[in-house]
């Protein structure tokens, strides 16, 4: 089954050129590749590339430094005789496509200590006029830099860029072996900003693993940039029909358990045993309900902290055991722990099955958007986090996911919690908790939007600086006017002395 589902995706992704789908409609860049040095590589805008569907990247950040050519090493091997002693950290290196997978060459390239990586096309696309001729070799469509299944520990970004630019940059560093020159490039990621206001959607599973974690902490999060930023929740229902799987929902059938609705609406098993624990029908309902949650407390303020509230108790409460998932008594104690009350619980499950619930040949319309909405904005991997539009790459984290977010205002309208505990790197969601102290390094600190004081701190300062100098020139003042004083005493005692000897000179012996 899971390699059926591989398969479709690669074929929608062939077959996109064919339907005038691009690849960037599917995974739009938010990224720039640029040579700093030498300046007569630099190119208007920036040199077309791709991203990679894996690795970390660091929004609103860059990385900027040397860049190395790998040369005959494909680095499909993982070995120390990889790396040239001549690369010194940090570096960017350049590794010609070929032999192996994307993932492998990165992983190799980041175990030599390289920041991040540029995979140079080694076949011409066949529409690039600048490169194309009917003698050579040409690919139809560009190269997608896809995740092999095992990058998940990939912390490091990596583009592709085509095979023109490639030779370009690649005939540089050859040449500067031996002069020692250096080639210098720019690895940058923004957000579009539009306004001051962030929209972000959250696609997630309900079972799944790399989740659990983020849907149990983000609720604070959300919560503190409240109406700032608006979020949307969305679930991993693929369609049954078009996997095959519509009519036959029976024992025994192609698709079994994994669906509803007579194979209409659908979700991966997540043990893999269709036989017993969590079904793929028992997370498509599950999924339903949170919908119908969101609809109830999230859809009109972008927030919808009980929406959250009520995840961090499923979470917690049923979601560790497969004869918990299910049952309606631990979906009640979720609900009742979330603080959620009868009458709300039965506009909920109302919401269920007025929406066309979940039983028999019967379209769902709630379930209907998310498949519609996936296919839209093309997302193919889960959980996703997509923040202004634009996927986010890399490990779903409550650190990772709340950068993004920050780095997607417009400029000078980043609310306070993100100046007070964006540089709280490995507490933030405990700065946010603590409403705004930071601790790092083992120190405790209360950052303040900016990063400088508040306005209440700054106005004390001046004010107690102010009775400082006022205090200082009072006391230097007096002491100057008694200082004066004493010397007119002198002065004056001397002059009445000189007086009386003028006056009396048979006092003096003079006469």
């Amino acid at each position: 089954m899971k390699s059926f589902f591989v398969n479709a995706i690669a074929f929608l992704i062939y077959i996109s050129p064919i339907l005038g789908i691009e690849h960037d409609v599917y995974f739009p860049k938010s990224s720039k590749l640029q040579v700093q040095i030498p300046g007569r590589l630099r190119k208007e805008g920036g040199y077309d590339h791709r991203e990679s569907l894996f690795g970390e990247y660091p929004y609103g950040s860059s990385i900027a430094t040397n860049v190395f050519y790998a040369g005959p090493t494909n680095f499909c091997t993982d070995t120390t005789s990889s790396r040239d002693d001549s690369w010194t950290s940090p570096f960017i290196l350049v590794i010609d496509r070929g032999d192996c997978t994307f993932v492998t060459k990165v992983r190799n390239a980041q175990h030599a200590g390289a920041v991040g990586v540029i995979i140079a096309d080694n076949l011409c696309i066949c529409s690039d006029t600048r490169c194309n001729s009917p003698e050579r070799l040409c690919e139809a469509d560009e190269p997608l830099m896809s995740d092999d299944g095992s990058g998940s520990d990939i912390v490091i970004p990596s583009f592709l860029i085509f095979k023109p630019d490639a030779d370009m940059v690649k005939e540089e560093l050859i040449q500067n072996v031996n002069t020692k020159d250096q080639v210098r490039m720019e690895m940058s990621w923004s957000l579009p900003k539009p306004d001051n206001r962030v929209e972000y959607d959250v696609w997630t599973v309900p079972t799944h693993s790399l989740n659990k974690e983020f849907l149990s902490n983000f609720g604070n999060i959300a919560n503190a940039l409240g109406s700032r930023a608006y979020f949307t929740p969305y679930m991993n229902i693929f369609d049954g029909a078009a996997s095959g799987c519509h009519g036959f929902n029976d024992d025994g059938a192609i698709c079994y358990t994994l669906c509803t609705n007579n194979g209409r609406y659908c979700a991966s098993d997540p043990d893999g045993n269709l036989n017993r624990g969590i079904s793929g029908a028992d997370v498509v309902r599950e999924s339903l309900r949170r919908i119908c949650i969101w609809n109830k407390y999230g859809a009109d303020d972008g927030i919808g902290t009980t929406w959250w509230n009520y995840v961090h108790e499923f979470t917690r409460l049923c979601n560790a055991d497969a004869d918990y998932f299910n049952n309606d008594n631990c979906v009640n104690d979720a609900y009742r722990h979330a603080k959620i009350l009868k009458d709300d619980i039965d506009e909920i499950n109302s919401c269920m099955t007025n929406s066309g619930g979940l039983e028999g040949n019967v379209q769902n319309v709630l379930l209907d958007r998310q498949i519609k909405a996936k296919e839209k904005t093309g997302v193919v991997i889960f959980p996703a986090v997509v923040v202004n539009n634009v996927p986010l790459r890399g490990a779903l984290t409550v650190n990772t996911v709340f950068e993004a977010i920050c780095s997607g205002f417009a400029d000078g309208t980043k609310p306070t919690i993100c100046n007070q505990c964006e540089r709280c790197h490995n507490s933030q969601s405990d700065c946010i908790q603590d409403k705004g102290v930071c601790s790092i390094n083992g120190a405790t600190t209360t950052t303040t939007s900016g990063g400088g004081v508040s306005k209440v701190t700054f106005l004390f300062c001046i004010l107690s600086l102010v009775a400082f100098l006022t205090g200082l020139s009072v006391f230097y003042s007096g002491r100057t006017r008694k200082e004066m004083r004493d010397n007119v005493r002198v002065i004056m005692s001397e002059y009445m002395l000189l007086e009386e000897a003028n006056t009396n000179p048979e006092d003096r012996g003079l006469l």
